[in-house]
């Protein structure tokens, strides 16, 4: 069996700059170089595509469900490897399965079940994402406030443990339910702090982030407004460069202007990315789910609760980069970083997801040139 393999045909975005006429050459489950085409060995297997881009695989740090399943509903081995192979073959072949506020009993097994990920080593899984319950209640969406509680010494403890285990854990907390002095416990102990769910001032969040907090959860959504005299946790995550903020691009969840301005707004070195926040319609059919005991219903493209409060997202990745060329105007290239070197950054693992660099992971797409998924590699391994 030839173990170096050759893409041609295709241009290649390499995660931060684009080849034309050059091969993306893999060897196992890792990319090894890319090259001028002219310069493809003889003895290397030689795929050739017809056109269209070459990228990394998508990566998404806030994923509620896929396939049918919904974490919190189902917190099992069965479900995290059921939403993980589901977002692969739609582009997304890495992800932070996610948690949304639930009694302490469905907490443990999600993160029960994510420690036996991380041991079996499940493809796509990188490790949980705990959004809330430590968030406020003025500001819980469609988290069910009666499991919204501050966070106590031992939430602290029992965090710390878990980024002991798996290989990544990012909490969503708001400010005003988190001491300082916890977020500087957890961040010295490897767990990613996002700030979102929040009434949080500018200057509360600017505590926070100076304890270690890098991150903003769904910016724009659940959370103090960007006024001229507060400038909120909206206005924390635009100015403050050591923040990083995910955005939600499907045409209900932020204005296509709103996203315009915040991308020319936001201070560098942190960077605006894509989620999906997506539920467990992706991949389906489903017209409806249950969460927490209470339905979801799907409906021309948005999740909401019967109050209309939404609910998550009814989108992936790659429809959330279409969606900002199309709709927000910005280009290909900035739209495919949004979904891979941006989130992989903003997770300290640049140098093994969201890039085709040498010794990073072969996970990769071939898109046609309306940005479609046609063809997904994870490890290597041809998925569809």
């Amino acid at each position: 069996m030839i173990e170096k393999k050759a893409y041609i045909g295709a241009r290649i975005f390499d995660g931060t700059d684009e080849h034309f006429g050059a091969a993306l050459v893999t060897e196992k489950k890792e990319i090894l170089k890319i090259v001028p085409q002219e310069d493809v060995s003889s003895d290397y297997e030689i795929i050739s595509l017809n056109q269209g881009i070459i990228c990394p695989g998508f990566i998404d740090i806030q994923v509620n469900g896929g396939g049918g399943c919904l974490l919190n509903e189902a917190p099992s081995l069965q479900s995290l490897e059921k939403i993980c192979d589901t977002h692969a073959k739609l582009g997304t072949t890495s992800l932070l399965p996610t948690l949304i506020s639930d009694v302490p009993e469905i907490t443990k097994a999600a993160q029960t079940c994510a420690i036996e990920a991380s041991e079996k080593n499940i493809p796509s899984f990188l490790g949980l994402h705990l959004e809330g319950p430590h968030l406020a209640t003025s500001r819980s969406g469609a988290h069910d406030k009666s499991v919204i509680k501050p966070m106590g010494k031992n939430d602290c403890l029992d965090l710390e443990t878990l980024a002991k285990k798996i290989s990544k854990v990012l909490i969503t907390v708001a400010p005003e339910a988190v001491p300082v002095e916890f977020v500087e416990q957890l961040t010295s102990a490897g767990v990613i702090v996002s700030l979102g769910h929040s009434d949080c001032t500018f200057a509360e969040a600017e505590d926070l982030v100076a304890a270690g907090a890098t991150g903003v959860t769904h910016l724009f959504n659940a959370m103090s407004q960007f006024g001229s005299r507060e400038p909120g946790l909206v206005g924390a995550a635009l100015e403050l460069g050591h923040l990083s903020a995910g955005i939600i691009a499907d045409g209900f969840h932020v204005d296509e202007a709103t996203i315009r301005i915040a991308l020319r707004a936001k201070k560098s070195p942190g960077s605006i990315f894509l989620v999906s926040d997506s539920m467990a319609t992706t991949g389906t059919t489903l017209g409806s789910f249950e969460l927490n005991g209470r339905t979801i219903f799907r409906k021309n493209g948005r999740l909401t609760l019967e109050n209309g409060t939404l609910a998550g997202a009814d989108l992936d990745l790659a429809s959330a980069v279409r969606f900002m060329v199309n709709n927000v105007g910005i280009s290909y290239i900035d739209a495919l970083k949004m979904a891979t070197i941006f989130p992989s950054t903003f997770i300290g693992m640049e140098r093994e997801i969201g890039v085709l660099k040498p010794g990073a992971r072969a996970d990769f797409l071939w898109l046609d040139d309306d940005l479609n998924v046609q063809s997904v590699w994870r490890a290597g391994e041809f998925l569809a």
